[in-house]
């Protein structure tokens, strides 16, 4: 049985939800952002799941890298890219989570790169760089105070 996982990660706590092949709800809760809990929460279901789907966020790598240490298949979903369900009548973090598994159960995740650790540094560091580049021809041409 293939089980199909995801999280709907926040700044102070992450939501995990598993699936089956069929799309039926296996399991979902709340967790605090320690990996060791999240783990915990994925073990009954190591043998069979597919992947695990994280949303892309700027802090998310902690999780990326906790799961993957734990050998755990791990997607990035691109959220400017994921098409939220129109049939929804409402939407919380369980439901955003489960349909980071549905897309990837249907094979309609779009998914964002995992940079490798070792480039992450020099990422950054030219994403300061174009802000700052940025804010420095804005100071100049006179359209920011």
């Amino acid at each position: 049985m293939a089980v199909y996982g995801g999280i709907d990660l926040h700044s102070n706590n992450s939501v995990l939800a598993l699936i089956d092949a069929e799309g039926a709800l296996l399991f979902h809760k709340r967790y605090p952002n320690e990996p060791e809990a999240i783990k915990g929460g994925l073990a009954p279901f190591a043998d069979a799941l597919e992947a695990v789907v994280v949303e892309s966020t700027y802090n998310g790598y902690w999780l990326v890298d906790g799961l993957q240490d734990a050998g755990y298949a791990v997607r990035l979903c691109n959220p400017a890219k994921a098409d939220r369900y129109d049939g929804l009548k409402y939407a919380d973090d369980f439901t955003d989570a489960r349909w980071l598994a549905e897309m990837l159960r249907l094979g309609i995740l779009p998914e964002g790169y995992i940079m490798p650790r070792s480039e992450r540094a020099l990422r950054d560091l030219l994403r300061c760089r174009a802000h700052l580049v940025r804010q420095r021809t804005g100071l100049l041409a006179g359209t920011t105070k």
